[in-house]
């Protein structure tokens, strides 16, 4: 190994990192994740439990999760899938039920860069890319998220207009959004987000007395389910991956 390299080596365990920004790198769990596990105890950093949340470590410093050690992904998986109804949005599913990540055949842990529910399908990414993965749920960076809906009723005019300007909800702010409602059928819509908010569309409209039927997600940034069928999936292209951190400002 030549001096440099050492130079460079030694540089880097000396380096400091946040604790969850670690475990992401890890491809453990998202940041988001990775504060849960660090507050449930189950870290540990030199041997030591750490529970406090935002501390900086080195490197070099030896941490596990469960027990294990973590090391650093040289290299991370992407994968787009088609969610069919049915399936759990998570990694594992206390209930025995089947989950995104049993749909996708990987040596390797991933996991699903925010939630979809049960019933909702469409585009998902899966990852172990903890940095990216915090960045694309980060409301700071906006990214798109096209649904179509299926309401229970057809959709008055008036309403959409309001929805579309944002509005607040039992103290919780709804951002701006874009609705189009289809010309032959009422009931049917696209509307389009960059927040993602815990059941958002499903609140939005029953705040106004409708109820959401189909709920299908066609587009998440750059990425849509086009020429898969629900349950199918697919590794990302390099210009795919290479769009989405584009979108954050990872490159």
């Amino acid at each position: 190994m030549s001096v440099r390299a050492k130079d460079s080596l030694e540089v880097l365990s000396k380096a400091k990192i946040r604790l969850n920004k670690l475990i992401a790198e890890s491809g453990i769990a998202s940041r988001r994740k990775a504060d849960e596990l660090i507050k449930a105890g189950v870290v540990k950093v030199n041997n030591k439990v750490v529970t406090k949340l935002g501390i900086l470590v080195n490197y070099s410093d030896l941490v596990t999760v469960n027990g294990k050690p973590i090391k650093r992904l040289q290299k991370y998986d992407y994968f787009l899938l088609n969610k069919p109804k049915d399936v759990i949005c998570t990694t594992e599913d206390e209930k025995g039920r089947k989950t995104v990540v049993d749909l996708i055949p990987t040596k390797n842990r991933i996991y699903p860069v925010g939630r979809l529910d049960r019933n909702t399908t469409g585009v998902l990414l899966l990852t172990n890319d903890g940095e990216l993965a915090n960045r694309l749920m980060h409301p700071r960076y906006g990214i798109i998220r096209v649904y179509q809906v299926g309401l229970d009723k057809g959709l008055k005019p008036e309403y959409a207009k309001e929805i579309a300007k944002g509005i607040e909800i039992e103290g919780i702010k709804y951002s701006k959004c874009e609705i189009q409602i289809d010309p032959k059928d009422n009931r049917k819509l696209l509307i389009a987000l960059t927040e993602g908010k815990n059941h958002e569309i499903k609140k939005i409209f029953e705040h106004f007395g409708y109820e959401v039927k189909k709920l299908n997600r066609k587009a998440f940034g750059n990425l849509t389910t086009r020429g898969l069928k629900r349950g199918e999936w697919r590794p990302l292209t390099k210009a795919e991956v290479h769009g989405l951190k584009r979108f954050v400002g990872l490159i």
